[in-house]
């Protein structure tokens, strides 16, 4: 699912978006998106930006799963990935195993949306990075190609180190900077004489 060009189109799975200043999308407003899937029928990504106040902890107990009430692993946060279908579940993971759901997206991420994977994580026992996510960001046929048109985005490759390992308050910024751009210096209106 990696990056290609076909026909003259550039796939962007395993890249970034980065919303631009001034996005007026609430829903994407300041946020870093991974996308999962791109083609001629339309896109797929996360938000891996956007922590809410849920933890794991509370998902496992919905789910009935056992856990350590102390791990770092019930502390986690649950994250917004994006405005459709909020009450659906993925798990966004580094992929060094498979789960009986898992899509990989190249060779630096997955997304899983089984059960297995998530009683793998309470017991400690899932993949070594990982993000849970609600919901998802999706795009029509066409549709990111115009936003991307309008300016409402930037496209890098995606780095896993930006995703797991920064804070989430950080990873909007950190994205661009790898591509050489401090958003605190753009216009938010720029583009749309």
């Amino acid at each position: 699912m990696a990056s290609e060009a076909t026909g003259g189109e550039l796939r962007l799975a395993g890249h970034f978006l980065i919303a631009m200043p001034g996005m007026l999308d609430v829903n994407f407003s300041e946020t870093l998106t991974l996308l999962c899937e791109h083609n001629a029928q339309g896109a797929l990504g996360f938000v891996v930006n956007r922590p809410t106040e849920l933890t794991l902890a509370e998902l496992f107990e919905q789910q009935g799963v056992e856990f350590d009430p102390d791990s770092p692993v019930a502390r986690q946060p649950l994250y917004a990935g994006g405005p459709v279908e909020t009450e659906r579940g993925f798990i966004l993971h580094s992929p060094e195993r498979r789960w009986e759901a898992t899509m990989p997206v190249d060779e630096h991420f997955a997304i899983t949306a089984s059960r297995d994977i998530i009683e793998a994580c309470a017991r400690g026992e899932g993949p070594r990075h990982f993000l849970f996510l609600l919901g998802y960001a999706g795009w029509g046929p066409g549709q990111l190609e115009r936003e991307m048109a309008e300016n409402a985005w930037l496209s890098t490759p995606a780095d896993p180190r930006i995703v797991f390992e920064l804070p989430p308050a950080e990873r909007w910024q950190a994205a661009a900077r790898q591509m050489g751009i401090d958003l605190t210096l753009l216009n938010p209106d720029a583009g749309h004489a």
